[in-house]
């Protein structure tokens, strides 16, 4: 007989939106009509809060500028710029107001600041001698009021086009927030769509790419919710059963596939597994990868949401379940199962299930010998490797492989296959690899390498080459002697530059990474601005270069401190 549980969270029904009111899954109230939009445009997004992205859960709405960047960005109310961001990729430019209320609210990807910032950051930047910056402002040195513009909207950093990247923060934890929560609504009479389900036969064994599973495909009426199976059919199932479900959702004014609010799954009508993506932590956003379904992810790219919870996966999206969302199917009877699948302003769309379960015989069950645990100290070493992962970077217990492959042509190691590709790391985890003779003096220029072409890092330490690395594969040693490349695009000695804009170049390294860079005028620390789309480092003349002959110096370092440096005279 199928098991029934008391759902033990509580859950706070409130209703939002619309002219037809409907419940949303939230475990607290939030301030209504005190925020306003970032920008004076009609609100419509490119990115929701909680989709699912490679590696992270959206952690914003991304707010549309009619595919173009200059928009002023406003503040969404009274308070005061608490930090401000510069940086290479992220967010490239990045603002945060602290409110009286307890939230703080954040703007990114951002063209420019306000005047007071911008003379703030540039100040920063000189005296600290650095493109990149993130510092902290005092509540009394940039006060602002709702509505007054704070930026210019743009495209800097990791966008994939011009938008505003718009967060409401818990103040105290710095949790991120549905900012839709606070009435920031997007205009949507769409209910999610449901492409295909996954049906994983669990029985006990440890989640991984090995855990028997099925895909079927799914279609509904365009618009109506009502979903059924492509082929309607009575499902037979016995065992410990886990349900999967891949979902996106749409809204009224943007043709962009955004992230669903919440989904519930439900036997016979008692719910059993609820997501809902009203807030999280930042620690926890890489748990997404125990949310979908990873290695069908790694192997083709395919969101599949599992309904079901990985013992080490601690992430506030799930605010209920039972039994982590596992059924039982032993009875013999006919039981229903219903996905009901809701955007935040409502909308739902659901698919029921008709499954014959049968008898099961838990006791038949073979559990693998030997394990990682997700929630102990892992280890694992022989002569030439080892391997150590604390409690918290593994989502379920892992039946851990190892083997070895010769030492490749280039390599100072054998290759490690350090399990596989297919099971995620929350973090990371410490790697030593034993060099396969004396590194000499070349130790402290060796890292640890992926077979795709991935440096990890790396340090000498009793006679292993020693790295954080953050997922598994295959790994050996490599020596980094070459230094960087400085390609000049448009300055050469001796060039005239009087007409010119700005000093342009491209620079890249071949394996542990560029480490630093600085470029001077006159022997002087000039501000160079690295790109993170075009990866052009350029310096922007400003005034300060007075008409004459100068001499231009770039020097560039890697991670394994190796030294380039390119030279030039130019005239202004």
């Amino acid at each position: 007989m199928v098991k029934k549980y008391l759902i033990s969270a509580a859950l706070i029904l409130s209703f939002i939106g619309g002219t037809q009111a409907q419940t949303t899954i939230q475990s607290r109230q939030y301030p209504q009509n005190y925020f306003r939009y970032p920008l004076d445009l009609p609100p419509s997004t490119a990115g929701s809060f909680g989709e699912l992205r490679p590696q992270h859960f959206h952690s914003g709405l991304d707010f549309k500028t009619n595919q173009r960047t200059g928009y002023p960005v406003h503040a969404a109310a009274d308070g005061y710029i608490s930090r401000v961001r510069v940086q290479f990729g992220g967010f490239g430019r990045a603002i945060y107001i602290t409110h009286p209320n307890g939230y703080t609210s954040v703007y990114g990807h951002l063209q420019s600041f306000s005047p007071a910032v911008a003379a703030l950051v540039k100040t920063y930047q000189y005296e600290h001698q650095t493109y990149e910056a993130d510092f902290n402002l005092t509540p009394k040195q940039v006060i602002v009021a709702k509505g007054e513009e704070v930026a210019v909207s743009g495209n800097a950093g990791a966008s994939a086009g011009p938008h505003v990247h718009f967060e409401i923060r818990d103040t105290k934890t710095e949790e991120t927030i549905n900012p839709q929560l606070f009435g920031l609504t997007i205009p949507d009479r769409v209910p999610p769509s449901i492409t295909s389900i996954g049906i994983y036969h669990l029985n006990g064994i440890p989640f991984s790419e090995k855990t028997p599973h099925e895909f079927l495909a799914v279609t509904g009426a365009t618009g109506t919710g009502d979903h059924r199976l492509l082929k309607p059919q009575v499902l037979h199932l016995s065992g410990y059963i886990g349900f999967g479900i891949n979902t996106t959702d749409m809204n009224s004014v943007s043709a962009n596939h955004n992230g669903i609010y919440s989904l519930e799954l439900k036997l016979d009508g008692q719910t059993v597994y609820t997501f809902a993506v009203e807030r999280f932590a930042f620690d926890q956003t890489h748990a997404i990868n125990a949310y979908i379904d990873y290695p069908t992810f790694a192997l083709s790219h395919r969101w599949m949401q599992k309904c079901f919870i990985l013992p080490g996966s601690h992430i506030s999206l799930y605010p209920q379940s039972i039994n982590r969302g596992i059924i039982t199917f032993n009875d013999d009877a006919l039981h229903e199962v219903e996905y009901v699948v809701k955007d935040i302003a409502g909308n739902i769309s659901t698919l029921k299930l008709k499954v014959q379960s049968a008898q099961f015989n838990p006791t038949a069950i073979k559990i693998a010998d030997t394990l990682f645990h997700f929630d102990k100290k892992s280890e694992f070493s022989t002569d030439k490797v080892k391997v150590s992962i604390m409690p918290g970077n593994l989502y379920d217990d892992l039946d851990f492989t190892y083997a070895v492959s010769p030492k490749p042509a280039n390599g100072y190691s054998q290759i490690h296959h350090i399990h596989n590709r297919l099971t995620p790391i929350h973090d990371s985890y410490d790697l030593w690899i034993k060099p396969d003779a004396d590194l000499g003096k070349y130790a402290d220029k060796a890292v640890i390498v992926s077979t795709e072409g991935g440096c990890q890092g790396g340090l000498y330490q009793d006679g292993y080459i020693k790295s954080k690395v953050s997922s598994f594969g295959d790994y050996f040693i490599k020596i980094d002697t070459l230094p960087p490349v400085i390609r000049p695009l448009n300055i050469h000695n001796g060039i005239n530059m009087a007409a010119a804009k700005s000093i342009n170049f491209r620079m890249s390294d071949n394996m542990s990474g560029i480490k630093s860079y600085a470029g001077t005028i006159d022997n002087k620390w000039v501000l160079m601005e690295w790109d993170y789309k075009s990866k052009i480092l350029s310096y922007t003349f400003n005034g300060d270069v007075a008409p004459g002959k100068h001499a231009f110096k770039l020097a560039v370092s890697d991670n394994k401190n190796n030294f380039s440096e390119f030279t030039a005279d130019f005239y202004r």
